[in-house]
């Protein structure tokens, strides 16, 4: 199996870091910060990852991302497959997504490490 990196970030922040495939969630799935209960929360707190992971859509992206990385990995080249998922902050749905395609990739096999660049940045005021 492959070695598998992921990183989670948010858009408002800087620009994506380099990858061999980046999720963009910041359109289609539900986002804890309009909530004034989870905006000062992170991944950290289970009702931002229960919103999060509530989201209709969410599970089916991380079993496509799951299969894409699998593709990477079955190809000619030898390395780290990096996957780079971000949202608005890279506070909620970006490492909630990092933490569960983690669980889902190390299930399958493949060695995985989970990077999240701006969860300890300040909530962006939008």
């Amino acid at each position: 199996m492959a070695a598998v990196e992921i990183v989670s970030f948010g858009y408002l922040h800087n620009a994506p870091p380099p990858a061999h495939l980046t999720i963009d969630l910041r359109e289609h799935f539900r986002d804890p910060h309009v909530s004034p209960e989870l905006r000062y929360m992170t991944a950290a707190d289970e009702p931002v990852r229960a919103a999060v992971l509530n989201t209709p859509g969410i599970t089916a992206l991380v079993e496509a991302t799951a299969t894409a990385v699998a593709a990477f990995a079955a190809g000619p080249s030898a390395g780290v497959v990096t996957v780079a998922d971000g949202c608005a902050g890279g506070r909620h749905r970006a490492p909630t997504f990092a933490l569960v395609l983690a669980e889902r990739l190390t299930a399958a096999g493949h060695r995985v490490s989970v990077r999240h660049r701006d969860l300890d940045k300040p909530v962006v005021q939008r």
